[in-house]
């Protein structure tokens, strides 16, 4: 195996990157060449040095890919960062994630400089193989969970979905959704998933992100809500990103930001109107945007990173995510 060190992202072209992402054990959009560049040309070009560790067999063939970034002299992070990526890994084919770190902590083993490797799951070969490969190479591996994702396994029906629920969520779950139609009669549910109209889309969204809670607003800074416009444009011309809203009469009262990759629909983002905070408008798009998710056959309904109470009304379970540090 060669392990070749890359600074910029036009050295690998898109289609080889995703290439080996969609043959990995579980393929993420955090991962792709798409969220992978925007996120380094919206807060890593000119700010840190960039180090795409390529792996090649000996026929010259990509097996194995992990982006980094200086983060200071002495720490190397997973390009995607901490605020806007939920799960990030290194990429390689499943089943070859052992030959691929065994050729990287070589080529590791001379650096004074630690890898701070976030967002890992924990069932990610990475996480597996790290604690007891490390030692091999006179390095150290210290494992630390960081945060929860609740996941939702999604069942063949809506009907079947409602039936095991607690009866207290299934309950609350249906009176929001009556009391929201009884009072806001008309409301109406639509998705955006082209990039035709979608600057507009945006803007619609990304008012009632901030207008939502202050800590959104402060999040949203003008350098965030570029790189959301041209990721979200990126993603969505292949398929992979959708635009929700709850409208009445074309006035937005929630929305929220979804992915729909590998089988899995995630929640991105979200926003409300808080005047209508009573009626609990986005907990109601959330049943439309699950309900869709089951009819068009996904299996998978990810909440992301994040135990706000919301996300335990839907009957998700806590899946959790780890830090690897890799030091000499």
């Amino acid at each position: 195996m060669k392990v070749e060190s890359l600074e910029r992202f036009d050295l690998l072209d898109e289609g080889s990157w995703n290439g080996l992402l969609a043959r990995a054990a579980a393929p993420v959009p955090f991962l792709t060449w798409q969220w992978q560049e925007h996120w380094w040309r919206a807060f890593g070009a000119g700010r840190h040095p960039l180090r795409l560790l390529a792996v090649s067999d000996s026929s010259g063939q990509l097996t194995g890919l992990l982006p980094l970034y200086a983060e200071s002299r002495d720490v190397f992070r997973i390009v995607g960062g901490v605020d806007v990526s939920d799960y990030l890994d290194l990429l390689a084919p499943a089943g070859s994630e052992e030959e691929v770190w065994a050729a990287l902590l070589q080529h590791r083993s001379a650096e004074p400089a630690a890898w701070d490797l976030h967002c890992l799951r924990a069932t990610s070969a990475t996480m597996i193989l790290l604690p007891t490969m490390a030692p091999v190479y006179g390095l150290a591996a210290r494992v630390l969970r960081e945060e929860r994702c609740p996941v939702l396994p999604l069942p063949g029906s809506w009907d079947a979905y409602l039936a095991g629920l607690s009866g207290t969520n299934r309950h609350e779950l249906r009176r929001k959704m009556h009391r929201l139609d009884r009072e806001l009669p008309g409301t109406t549910v639509r998705s955006h998933a082209t990039v035709e109209g979608l600057p507009d889309a945006m803007t619609a969204f990304l008012a009632l992100h901030r207008k939502s809670r202050p800590g959104k607003a402060r999040f949203m800074d003008e350098r965030m809500e570029e790189f959301f416009q041209a990721v979200a444009g990126a993603l969505m011309d292949r398929g992979w990103l959708r635009l929700w809203f709850l409208e009445l009469e074309g006035e937005p009262l929630a929305s929220c930001l979804t992915y729909e990759y590998a089988g899995s629909v995630g929640l991105y983002n979200s926003g409300f109107d808080p005047m209508r905070a009573a009626l609990s408008p986005g907990i109601v798009l959330l049943c439309h945007v699950i309900r869709d998710a089951i009819d068009r056959g996904f299996r998978r309904f990810d909440f992301l990173r994040g135990e706000e109470p919301y996300k335990y009304g839907f009957g998700p379970t806590p899946e959790d995510l780890f830090n690897v540090v890799v030091t000499r």
